[in-house]
């Protein structure tokens, strides 16, 4: 969650107000001058230091939270262009609105602890990386190849007092809590947020944005600085019908999807939002996270078919051979490096996260992000951020020797570098711009043409995100 802020407008503003005083200024003992009056307050008085662009909505915010409700609406725009290589060059917009309501049953009906959340969204635009680039590593987190509006999650979450335990039951995104880099978050590939190997190795992507699956997920905090996260969802977000993306098709026919993950935090680092700081930390904070998920499903191979032969062979049946099930094994890595003042927004962040799983029977075998981030890169600038990362993806063995009997150009790998600014406007409003650059585009092959490769490509854009 990023930290309110009054810099900025509302300093400048502030300054700007007491130079315009008169050193003659009224005092106390003076007579009082009738014939000010009072400047009417409307819904648009202080836009550009409050938190939301619509601020109270004439009070309807405050009745809301008053009898435990609380509603966020964001709008996210990006216009991203491919300068060089890919499929072509040229640029596209994409964009996402969300909206999310939440309930306090604590504030609604003395129900303690517990919380009710329905988001929603609509996609809308084009979808560079498909149309443009052809790339693994997907150029935004955001875009899609075609406008649909879904009901996204729709889940209800329980603490529990005294022990640091909550359990959370509905349909839920996993990319919200699992595999997680806090520091990753700030950038706009794809890759950086769902990572490669189960954005191409779960059924449709897995259940993350800007899909999800019913399941339960149980958190509990073990110590002040190790926490303990279970799931069990379904392992097909889409189930039996690709073709419903409306997100009410509340899917438990298909495979079961297992998940796990230890958090462990150094020096006051936030793992969940049940971490609390020991007495007396002292140190850079940092989060560590290691993690493993198996889908019970079946999985094709990627090079056999079902009587062995290469699935490039004449003869072949054309049929995959099945395997059973489907796992991977993560680590994540938060930690922040450099910090002079701990009062002060100031601070260099490193993150790292490394994904494997089996080579035979999924496309990507192994993935890997890594990048820095420096907040508050220039004196007054607070909740700026400037990062460099850097996106990596290995294809799979199979993968590769389906290749190699085809005669198709060998995938191998792909890798992906960005450098993003985020700077806020006002408390409401980020403008971020962005620069990717992409080595071996489509690892190597032409996903139109598998004979031929692609240049790599190097991409522009900007993004901007609203909070209303």
């Amino acid at each position: 969650m990023r930290k309110r802020i009054i810099g900025s407008a509302g300093t400048a503003w502030a300054i700007m107000m007491a130079a315009a005083t008169p050193t003659w200024a009224a005092t106390a003992s003076e007579e009082p001058d009738l014939s000010i009056q009072a400047q009417p307050i409307d819904q648009w008085t202080g836009v550009w230091t409050r938190s939301q662009l619509l601020g109270d909505m004439d009070g309807l915010r405050t009745w809301m939270g008053n009898h435990g409700l609380s509603l966020s609406l964001t709008e996210t725009s990006e216009y991203l262009s491919n300068t060089t290589g890919g499929l072509k060059t040229g640029g596209a917009y994409d964009g996402l609105s969300t909206a999310t309501l939440q309930l306090d049953t604590g504030k609604a009906f003395g129900w303690q602890g517990g919380t009710f959340n329905a988001s929603f969204m609509n996609l809308h635009g084009s979808d560079l990386s498909q149309y443009n680039l052809g790339t693994y590593n997907t150029a935004s987190g955001i875009e899609q190849p075609q406008n649909w509006t879904r009901l996204w999650e729709l889940w209800y979450d329980q603490k529990f007092p005294g022990n640091g335990t909550d359990i959370k039951i509905g349909q839920q995104s996993l990319d919200q809590e699992f595999m997680v880099s806090q520091n990753a978050g700030l950038f706009v590939n794809t890759m950086m947020g769902w990572p490669g190997v189960p954005s191409y190795d779960m059924p449709y992507g897995g259940p993350a944005y800007p899909l999800s699956a019913l399941g339960v997920r149980l958190r509990t905090q073990i110590t002040p600085s190790l926490t303990a996260m279970v799931g069990v969802f379904d392992g097909s977000p889409l189930g039996n019908d690709p073709s419903n993306l409306r997100g009410t098709n509340f899917n438990l026919q298909n495979s079961a999807l297992f998940i796990g993950e230890l958090q462990y935090s150094v020096n006051g680092g936030a793992a969940s939002e049940n971490s609390m700081v020991r007495p007396g930390e002292q140190g850079l904070p940092g989060v560590y996270k290691i993690g493993l998920w198996y889908n019970t499903g079946s999985f094709a191979d990627q090079r056999y078919d079902n009587t062995g032969l290469s699935l490039a062979d004449p003869n072949s049946s054309g049929v995959a051979q099945q395997h059973r099930g489907n796992y991977s094994i993560y680590a994540v890595a938060d930690q922040t490096i450099w910090q002079p003042d701990p009062e002060d927004a100031r601070a260099l962040n490193a993150f790292a996260r490394i994904m494997g799983s089996p080579g035979d029977r999924n496309l990507v075998s192994w993935s890997a992000n890594t990048g820095l981030v420096l907040k508050k890169p220039f004196p007054g600038r607070d909740n700026d951020s400037l990062g460099i990362g850097l996106s990596y993806i290995r294809i799979g063995s199979h993968a590769v020797g389906y290749d190699q009997d085809s005669g198709n150009a060998v995938r191998s790998s792909e890798t992906a570098l960005e450098l993003t600014y985020q700077y806020q406007v006002t408390p409401w409003w980020l403008i971020q711009p962005d620069f990717q650059y992409t080595l071996h585009p489509g690892a190597g092959q032409n996903p139109n043409n598998p004979l031929q490769s692609l240049r790599n490509t190097f991409v522009v854009g900007v993004r901007t995100t609203i909070t209303f």
